[in-house]
Parts: structure tokens; sequence; C-alpha cells
């Protein structure tokens, strides 16, 4: 016990040991309130770090493609469209654009290096016979459509949407017909190509663009209003 003073200077008896219980209750409860503070301030900090993290792993912004009025498809898409016509259907409930992710660009990125590494060049004519031919190469060889199928149908298999995922006539840096996939994003347009393992925006590319397949039915889309190649037998 020990003697304090009361506000009329009345002389009272405090168990110490009450005293010290008190205090150690307050400084705890300090500790604790700056204990919470720090965790807050560093939550803070980690999800900005997070954040940049996140607008780092992201390709540049691209933009939308322009398109134009009805186009026809070359003649092999539409001989493709007949023996695989669920590849052609458009299904108007998917989304017409993607939300670009991390884990969605990681996932255009392993396929595209894994389609381009395992498939062999070899033009239709090789391959197949005939000058131009659309198909998968199942067996390990084809030309520029093919990849591009190829790297379609693995994307729709994991989990994307097709009506995003369009194939694409563009003429090439000499002046060939070329096949490459756009892929439809809500950052802009990219396109995925056999001649890189580089995914670029479209606009990046250096290629002048013709038509791609609609995303409202079975017609195409004029992109730059240009004459259309023959044939995309191009390697």
């Amino acid at each position: 016990m020990r003697a304090v003073m009361d506000g009329l200077g009345r002389a009272s008896h405090v168990d110490a040991r009450h005293v010290d219980r008190q205090s150690l209750l307050m400084r705890g409860a300090r500790a604790a309130q700056l204990g919470l503070l720090g965790t807050l301030l560093l939550i803070g900090g980690a999800t900005t770090q997070g954040q940049t993290q996140t607008l780092a792993s992201l390709p540049d912004a691209s933009v939308a493609i322009e398109r134009g009025g009805a186009a026809r498809p070359v003649s092999a898409w539409t001989d493709f469209c007949n023996r695989y016509p669920a590849e052609c259907a458009v299904d108007t409930r998917e989304p017409t654009v993607l939300a670009m992710t991390p884990a969605l660009w990681r996932t255009l990125t392993a396929v595209n290096r894994r389609v381009n590494s395992r498939i062999r060049p070899m033009i239709d004519q090789d391959h197949w016979g005939v000058v131009d031919r659309w198909d998968f190469p199942d067996d390990g060889m084809g030309d520029c459509e093919d990849y591009q199928l190829l790297k379609r149908r693995m994307l729709v298999e994991r989990g994307l949407a097709r009506r995003a995922l369009r194939m694409t006539v563009v003429i090439d840096e000499i002046g060939e017909g070329h096949a490459v996939l756009m892929v439809r994003t809500d950052r802009g347009d990219y396109i995925l190509d056999n001649k890189t393992n580089t995914i670029l925006p479209w606009q990046r590319t250096g290629y002048t663009y013709v038509k791609r397949e609609g995303q409202d039915g079975l017609a195409w889309v004029s992109l730059n209003g240009i004459a259309s190649p023959i044939t995309t037998a191009n390697r």
C-alpha cells in the first residue's frame, strides 16, 4: 500500500499492484494501436506495390482496329468451315473482347511460343498438294493459318471465348497474303503470329490489315478497304 492525496488534500491508500496493472494495460493498449497502424501502413504499401507489379506485367495498351463493311473470306476458309463448322460458328452469348489480365497475357504468350516452336513450317503445296488449305497442323507441319487455328483451339480449350479470337488476313512485310490471330481485349487488339514469339499490338506489326472474321455471324469484315489476297499460302 502507498499513500496518495485526493483532490481535498486528504491522504488515502492505494494498492500499488493495482496502479501497476493499470499502467501495464495502458501501455499494452498503446502498443496495440501502434501495431495496428503499422500493419495498415504495410498493407497499404503492399497493395500499391502489387498494383504496380500488375500493371508492369501487362502489355503496352493497344487500340481497337476500325472495321468497315462486310468482306468475303478466302475460299480456303469456306472449305475449312465445311469440314469444321463448329470452328466457324459465332456464339453471340460470348463476349466480343477479353479482359486483359496478367493471367491472360501469360496464357497468350505461352500458347504462342509453344505452337511456334513445335510446328514445322511447310507450304500447302508441299503439305497438302494444293495451293491453299486451312487446317490443323496435327501432323506437326503447317503454314501460317494452320499455326493460328491451332493456337485458337488451344486458347478455347483454356476457357477463352472464341468470339474474341478472330482469324485475320493481312499483307505482310514482303507483300504476300498472310494469316494471323487477332485477340480482341479491353486494352485493344493484339496479334499472335507464327513469324515471331512476341505478341504485338496490331498497329506495331508492320502489316496491312485486310479483313477478319466477323463477331456477329459467318460474314467477315473489311479492315482497310483494299483488295484481298486470293490465298494466304505463306509460311
